[in-house]
């Protein structure tokens, strides 16, 4: 196993190509939505920028000819198990120039046993993307809250073809945990490491994201940490990383 990096500017440059940047404002307008693909290339390319779908079109404009994906958000926060109407959600996305969806797992249904209405809202999901378009799935660890739901939810998208399996909204009181992240990991590198992960929420400085790096780690290897199969979702550790990404 590999070290990490022996240098904070090298962990700071490999944490920025794992980033998805993220702006979630209900308010958010256009020109901050410039200006958010803007900073995901000013010291380097992040993995992705995360935007609400009505945003998509204006990230697009803005990142051009980059190699910076665009991902946005479905069943996003209400994590609802209509799945006709987030199968519409997704075809809608894509379409405006999507790369990647963060799909919102219908939690309160699966903490009822509701497996089913959960299943058909992942594979509604998965259907509706073609081949390169990643689907994130956000279990709200927050709110499943027993070891033995994450576990069974991480399971579940696995078995439905999600590509990451994503803690949180960043919505809710409780979002990334590194417990819920070793169960997570745990059961994507039982079931081979094909699948990626994504920690979300309250992820502020460079030894936060380093904490969720060793976890996978330790258990999938330092060559498997790249942006196909590990992403950190953020906004203020963007700005944390700003003075070493400046260091020459």
């Amino acid at each position: 196993m590999p070290p990490p990096e022996s240098a904070p500017q090298d962990l700071a440059r490999r944490v920025l190509s794992l980033l998805d940047l993220t702006s979630l404002g209900e308010d958010d307008q256009p020109e901050q939505i410039e200006a958010l693909c803007a900073r995901a290339q000013a010291y380097g390319a992040v993995a992705a920028v995360c935007v609400y779908p009505e945003h998509i079109t204006t990230a697009r404009r803005a990142l051009g000819n980059s190699t910076v994906r665009i991902a946005t958000v479905v069943n996003f926060p209400d994590a609802g198990s209509d799945p006709m109407r987030v199968a519409r959600e997704t075809r809608r996305a894509l379409a405006a120039g999507a790369d990647e969806i963060d799909l919102v797992m219908p939690w309160p249904a699966f903490c009822r046993d509701e497996v089913a209405s959960v299943r058909a809202v992942m594979m509604a999901t998965r259907e509706a993307c073609s081949a390169g378009q990643a689907v994130k799935l956000i279990l709200e660890t927050g709110e499943l809250a027993t070891p033995e739901r994450i576990r069974a939810a991480s399971e579940l998208g696995i078995q439905c073809g999600m590509d990451f399996l994503k803690t949180s909204t960043g919505k809710v009181k409780i979002n990334a945990t590194p417990q819920a992240a070793t169960i997570m990991l745990d059961v994507i590198a039982a079931h081979g490491g094909a699948c990626g992960f994504k920690a979300a929420g309250g992820i502020r400085s460079l030894a936060d994201a380093e904490l969720y790096m060793a976890l996978a780690r330790e258990r999938l290897g330092d060559a498997w940490i790249t942006p196909s199969h590990f992403r950190i979702g953020a906004s203020s550790l963007y700005d944390a990383l700003i003075p070493l990404l400046r260091a020459k």
